[in-house]
């Protein structure tokens, strides 16, 4: 697939669906070949319906995982991503809630143990953000909502799993560019994002132990259903970049594939950064 560096200037509500997106994301590589580095592993996977989460899906099912998908509303979107998951020959389980409730956190979780019987990967990769040019427009509900779903539902699910998980299982929590370089448009996304990376950090050693790994990707601009739905010029999207374009959620899902299996058995709480070569700490 060739990689667009220019994009036709469109618009959804939030959170956008990938099937109205044009062109729509490259999710998984036609050459990429499974190895079984996943095999018979479950993972959970929040906002795993499009974008950057159906990918991760859908690699993780090449490698040989069965997946549960947590999402809004977009039924449509985790439909498809499910049909995806079941052509790689593994079992899918869809999960429609709010993670902003911690008690949905459990549900899920509940319902992803009565499917597969046990869980072995939890990706946190749901979020939302809504651009605003000044602090004086980020509205008091407007914060809680984006903290709420960016970071609060990744201390709940990993509450919720973590009874669950044992000696070389993994956590992956996704977090961003932003969180580094900041973003003067994203000041409450990018400050939720930088509160993922501290978790992270935290949290692997707090259950290095356990020898459960922590570790995170940190995506720069990904062509996902999040951008067209809160962005309203994205034309030259990612084109700051060293690499001069935006990329695909196929180049950012081998990297928590990478995160999930025994290659990385040395690794927790680090993150990779996926962001078309800008050289940032961390």
């Amino acid at each position: 697939m060739k990689k667009p560096k220019e994009f036709p200037e469109q618009s959804q509500d939030q959170p956008g669906l990938e099937s109205q997106m044009r062109p729509e994301p490259q999710i998984i590589r036609s050459n990429y070949k499974g190895s079984g580095k996943l095999k018979d592993k479950v993972a959970i996977i929040t906002g795993g319906d499009s974008g950057i989460g159906r990918s991760v899906a859908v690699h993780f099912a090449r490698e040989g995982a069965d997946v549960a998908i947590i999402y809004l509303k977009e039924t449509k979107d985790a439909k498809e991503t499910k049909k995806m998951v079941e052509k790689e020959g593994r079992k899918c389980l869809l999960i429609k809630t709010d993670l902003r409730l911690s008690s949905n956190c459990t549900k899920s979780v509940n319902k992803c143990l009565k499917k597969f019987g046990k869980l072995n990967v939890l990706v946190n990769n749901a979020a939302m953000q809504f651009p605003q040019d000044t602090i004086e427009n980020i509205t008091k509900k407007q914060l809680e909502k984006t903290f709420q779903t960016n970071i609060y539902a990744y201390f709940y699910m990993v509450k919720a799993v973590l009874p669950q998980l044992s000696e070389g299982d993994a956590i992956i929590n996704t977090g961003s560019v932003t969180s580094y370089r900041g973003s003067d448009h994203l000041l409450d996304y990018s400050s939720t994002k930088g509160a993922i990376v501290s978790f992270t950090r935290s949290l692997s050693a707090q259950l290095a132990k356990k020898k459960i790994r922590v570790n995170g990707v940190a995506p720069g601009p990904i062509w996902t259903p999040l951008i067209p739905a809160t962005f309203d010029d994205i034309s030259d999207f990612g084109q700051d970049t060293p690499m001069g374009r935006a990329g695909q959620p196929s180049e950012v899902a081998p990297a928590y594939v990478f995160l999930a299996c025994e290659d990385s058995s040395y690794i927790t709480g680090q993150f990779i950064h996926v962001n078309g070569g800008e050289i940032i700490g961390g």
